[in-house]
């Protein structure tokens, strides 16, 4: 089996855009620095938050350049390559330069709802194509569909490439489960922010975060404390941002994080249609609580 390199805190990064609707390479570039120098241990690019769907082939090509380059090796880099239609993704992963790149993160195939023995052919399809190591996404609230502990744990066990799940399912007794019958060198990854502290807490290796675009150095502080066993210190942080947590996701990600580092001074407050900025009473709720963290 692979082992995973994804561990600790992974940032699912923000695509910024300018005010005219076109991507801000230079804020982009702003962000990783600030990424690379308070505590992000590997990057996730080209995924939900970096809103992907709204972005065409040639600027997807240069953010994933730019990454690149500006990391320079510093730190692992994961990129997003998923999709409902496997022989689509299959395609992708053969044609598509993953020079710089050290693993997928491939979602769960959304809309068209496979029965779990559906979900496992597609992803050992996957699996057989990549060549690298692969993240599985489960995210039910976004796709429709659940890929259950077991099914999670057969893949990991048949495909040595792939070494770990982004698990967004919110059930604390399914990531239970995966933890208790994953194979050597398969990891859980938390996909939700405020389950991050329980799910690090019980056996997890990290989190691939939204709050991390804004507040890396506090975040990777409580994931830090936990690895440890310093549960005190880091129950204190996770308690810090219990508000926050909710006012970032209120009105769709990643509206929240990007009204945030917009107040930070770090980028515009654009996204892209269908997404629209966050509300500005979110906004100054989220104000109020980045000055009490940041004092």
């Amino acid at each position: 089996m692979t082992n995973n390199i994804f561990k600790g805190l992974g940032i699912a990064l923000i695509t910024p855009f300018k005010k005219d609707g076109s991507v801000d390479y230079e804020a982009l570039e702003r962000v990783i620095d600030y990424q690379l120098n308070n505590g992000a241990d590997f990057l996730c690019i080209l995924a939900t938050t970096g809103e992907t769907p709204c972005l065409t082939a040639d600027e997807k090509v240069a953010i994933k350049q730019l990454v690149v380059k500006q990391v320079a090796g510093r730190i692992p880099i994961v990129m997003g390559c998923g999709g409902n239609n496997t022989a689509a993704v299959v395609e992708e992963l053969k044609n598509t330069d993953w020079s710089g790149i050290d693993g997928i993160l491939s979602v769960c195939p959304y809309y068209n709802k496979p029965s779990q023995e559906g979900l496992y052919q597609h992803f050992k399809a996957i699996a057989k194509a990549s060549p690298l190591p692969v993240i599985l996404y489960n995210v039910p609230g976004r796709t429709g569909i659940n890929l259950k502990a077991e099914t999670t744990c057969r893949l990991a066990h048949d495909c040595e490439n792939i070494v770990a799940i982004k698990e967004a399912s919110g059930s604390l007794e399914q990531v239970d489960d995966i933890i208790k019958n994953r194979p050597d060198g398969f990891d859980v990854l938390s996909g939700d922010d405020p389950l991050t502290f329980p799910l690090v807490a019980s056996g997890a290796a990290g989190v691939i975060s939204v709050i991390g675009n804004a507040l890396p150095k506090e975040f990777s502080r409580m994931i830090r404390y936990e690895f440890r066993g310093e549960y005190e210190p880091a129950r204190r942080i996770h308690h810090k941002f219990t508000e926050l947590y909710q006012l970032l996701f209120v009105d769709g990600n990643p509206a929240g994080v990007k009204a945030l580092l917009h107040e930070m001074g770090m980028i515009e407050n654009e996204l892209r249609l269908p997404l629209v900025p966050t509300r500005i009473a979110t906004m100054q709720k989220m104000a109020a609580i980045l000055k009490e963290l940041r004092l």
